[in-house]
């Protein structure tokens, strides 16, 4: 498939990039800005579109028969960029993605989305723009594959996570990009991903294992 990569130049999203080079999709990568081209390049991505979430940016879609967004403002940002961003800015590729007739959607989310009143007050504006978003992607007519993965580190890809509808106890877990991006790709085209919503953490099984064992 040619896969759309909204938020390409991001952390996961070149992990992304770099990945789907290696694999049986084509990448469309989607930057901000015109000296990202190069970067995209490098990683070896299909296609480079420019466009900016904060715009119209409906144009991206043209060629996509699926789409992994994996952009997003972080945790430090203020309430004004997230919502504009981890949420209006999601809601418009929904909308987007349904009038191109889109194949699937695969959103990178974060541990925590299902439950924003349980987490720390210093994030909850992220956390309640990321469960909203993934609450309206549930309510579109899209298929969907919505990926919450705990706290990131730029460690080596282990090839291994562990998935569960939600994690208790996140505790001193953690998961590498790398790893995330993989998850990311594979719900592309794995059942038992579709429809769902799910955390990842490193683990001791093969990722596309499981993620097959979503039940």
């Amino acid at each position: 498939m040619n896969v759309l990569v909204i938020g390409a130049n991001g952390q996961v999203g070149k992990h992304v990039v770099k990945q789907l080079k290696e694999s049986e999709h084509t990448s469309i990568a989607m930057v901000r800005k015109e000296e990202q081209v190069a970067t995209m390049n490098d990683l070896g991505a299909g296609e480079v579109v420019i466009a900016d979430l904060e715009d119209d940016f409906s144009h991206a879609f043209k060629q996509a028969d699926a789409v992994i967004f994996a952009a997003g403002s972080g945790g430090s940002t203020g309430a004004d960029k997230t919502l504009v961003i981890d949420l209006w800015g999601a809601i418009k590729s929904f909308q987007y993605a349904e009038k191109a007739s889109i194949n699937h959607f695969v959103q990178l989310s974060s541990i925590g989305a299902g439950d924003p009143d349980g987490q720390p007050d210093k994030i909850k504006h992220y956390m309640v723009a990321k469960a909203v978003s993934d609450q309206m992607l549930m309510s579109t007519s899209l298929s969907y594959s919505i990926v919450r993965p705990g706290p990131l580190t730029n460690e080596e890809a282990t090839g291994k996570i562990k998935v569960a509808d939600a994690f208790n106890n996140v505790g001193e877990d953690s998961i590498t990009r790398a790893d995330v991006a993989t998850a990311l790709i594979d719900s592309l085209t794995n059942k038992a991903t579709h429809g769902k919503a799910f955390e990842i953490l490193a683990g001791e099984e093969e990722i596309s294992n499981a993620l097959s064992s979503l039940k």
